[in-house]
């Protein structure tokens, strides 16, 4: 594979790798209007605050480096929302407090949209 396909690879990895975060972070209120995509946003709820408790780097990030790599590029060192998500709002990096920060909000804000979607159900029903 040449090395321009190699980066195009890297780039689609990242923008699913960003899709995935958006849909982590904000897929409930997918989830409000139709509730089948529960069985896929919780998986991946419990998937992203699981890394980062554990303080893992996804998957998706090794890809991504090795693609970059194989174009001829650099990599970058930490995980993806150390360097593309943070960097804008965290410019310090990423700690363990941050990682439990995020995890935390993460779950804070799903919880809150899950709660009215089946306090919402209940009552219709």
């Amino acid at each position: 594979m040449s090395a321009w396909l190699y980066s195009v690879a890297a780039d689609v990895v990242t923008v699913a790798h960003l899709l995935f975060v958006v849909f982590v972070a904000a897929g409930g209120l997918l989830v409000m209007r139709r509730p089948g995509l529960a069985t896929l946003h919780l998986p991946a709820v419990a998937w992203a605050i699981w890394v980062e408790v554990a303080g893992w780097i996804c998957p998706l990030t090794y890809l991504e480096n090795w693609l970059r790599y194989s174009a001829g590029d650099g990599g970058y060192d930490g995980g993806f929302v150390e360097t593309y998500l943070l960097a804008l709002l965290y410019p310090d990096g990423l700690t363990r407090s941050v990682q439990f920060t995020i995890a935390g909000l993460v779950l804070v804000a799903n919880l809150a949209v899950y709660s009215r979607m089946w306090t919402r159900n209940r009552t219709a029903a």
